[in-house]
């Protein structure tokens, strides 16, 4: 139920108002003064009316208040027609609205309900800007394995829900895509999905993209920034990479989890949220804690419904499906007619080990598709880039040849599959394998890793 804060000092227009809003299905809370309006503000409202004339100040000081905490929540202010000077300045300080007594309590009801809408849109307009999001529709589910059908069987259970649920499976099986079905899939599908990568974003930023931050919180905070989860709030929020956290932040996630609550990087006023938080991993979380680097009771908070994915080479029946489905997704992408995949092609996929799993099939497919001038792809239309990096080792080498050939190619997969977990962060790459940015810009160009 969306909530809305009315501040006016006259008890019988407060009540009035309180009753034409509970009318239409609104939560009111009403305070006859800026001190009282001020302890009434949280995250948890939708928008607030407040008289511009108080006994003990001015709706600019509620004005001020809820700009420099809740940036997206709509004020419209009341005034009398003498002050309508301040009433624009107001606006022009950040407040929504304007409306002069004596007015049509309907007509104030309509400016809400469009600010509300209008401060929707401009929320996710922003989750869109930072998470350059497309995946705005339900996400297309494929698969027919028996595998596969378990794992949306769990999808549906939880969906309508508000359990933590932690995904897990090996990169590239798909946790995110499965996040977001459980997020479309629930009552909260109108929501924000905000997903954040805790493997890509360096450490020393983390805790400020998950949390926000104040006005001043350091240098170059020149001003109030919403963290994810505040723009995830009534939505979900999905951690990817859970594993890869650092133990000072699993610490602050725990209490969201437990409270519902947290503080901007730099600040002292608790932010409350109704998020729903999905974590994934492609490590073994028991183990982690086991060995002491991810903390037990979190662990035991983000297991409450657990969703493994099995690597596609253990759900051999969906390699087909996923293959035509990428084929006709990329071929529309690419204005091409309609390709099929030759059985010659199906077979070959077919016997591959997809370590990779379907992130590895969808990039062979659509190098495929590129290279396709016909109706059909065939097996030369694939390329699987398998150590393509250096020459291959004679039959008769000296064994430290052989050696310093493994070693690269193990170096080279370790790096290339650094880099995918940081989605092409080298910095983040370079603190995970422990050697110097030069370094790793070295290693790239030298194994032509793109």
């Amino acid at each position: 139920m969306q909530t809305i804060l009315i501040v006016e000092d006259k008890k019988s227009m407060a009540d009035m108002l309180a009753k034409t809003f509970q009318a239409e299905g609104f939560a009111v809370r009403a305070a006859y003064s800026v001190k009282d309006g001020i302890s009434l503000i949280s995250s948890g409202l939708s928008a607030v009316i407040s008289d511009l004339k108080l006994p003990d100040g001015s709706g600019m000081d509620i004005l001020k208040a809820v700009k420099e905490s809740f940036p997206f929540i709509p004020v419209v202010m009341m005034t009398a027609y003498g002050s309508i000077e301040t009433a624009v300045k107001a606006v022009k300080e950040g407040a929504y609205d304007f409306i002069t007594k004596p007015f049509d309590p309907d007509h104030l009801l309509l400016i809400i309900k469009r600010a509300i809408a209008e401060r929707n849109i401009a929320k996710e307009n922003l989750i869109m800007k930072k998470e350059f999001q497309r995946f705005l529709s339900a996400p297309e589910m494929v698969g027919i394995s028996r595998e596969w059908n378990e794992v949306m069987e769990k999808v549906k259970k939880v969906a309508s829900l508000k359990t933590t649920v932690l995904i897990l499976g090996e990169s590239g099986t798909g946790k995110e895509l499965v996040a977001r079905a459980i997020h479309h899939m629930s009552p909260r599908s109108k929501e924000p999905f905000v997903a954040v990568n805790c493997a890509a974003i360096p450490k020393d930023l983390i805790e400020n993209e998950i949390f926000g931050h104040e006005k001043g919180a350091f240098t170059g905070a020149a001003e109030l920034k919403p963290g994810r989860f505040e723009l995830a709030d009534r939505g979900t929020i999905f951690l990817d990479e859970i594993g890869d956290m650092e133990m000072p932040l699993q610490t602050r996630l725990l209490r969201v989890l437990q409270e519902n609550e947290f503080e901007r990087v730099g600040g002292t006023k608790t932010i409350k949220v109704d998020a729903r938080v999905i974590a994934a991993s492609n490590k073994d979380l028991e183990k982690e804690v086991s060995e002491g680097r991810f903390r037990e009771d979190l662990f035991y908070r983000l297991n409450v419904f657990p969703i493994f994915i099995p690597p596609l080479r253990e759900r051999r029946e969906d390699i087909i499906p996923l293959t035509r489905h990428f084929v006709s997704l990329f071929a529309k992408e690419m204005n091409k007619p309609e390709i099929t995949v030759s059985s010659e092609a199906e077979n070959m996929l077919l016997t591959r080990e997809w370590k990779g799993n379907v992130r590895e099939l969808k990039n062979v497919i659509e190098r495929a598709v590129i290279l396709c001038e016909g109706q059909a792809l065939m097996p030369e239309h694939f390329s699987f880039g398998e150590n393509s990096f250096h020459e291959k080792i004679a039959s008769d080498a000296p064994l430290h040849v052989i050696a310093e050939s493994a070693a690269k190619s193990a170096e080279k997969a370790r790096i290339a599959e650094t880099l995918k977990k940081t989605y092409g962060n080298k910095s983040r790459a370079a603190e995970i394998l422990k050697v110097s940015y030069k370094t790793l810009l070295n290693k790239i160009k030298e194994y032509r890793i793109s």
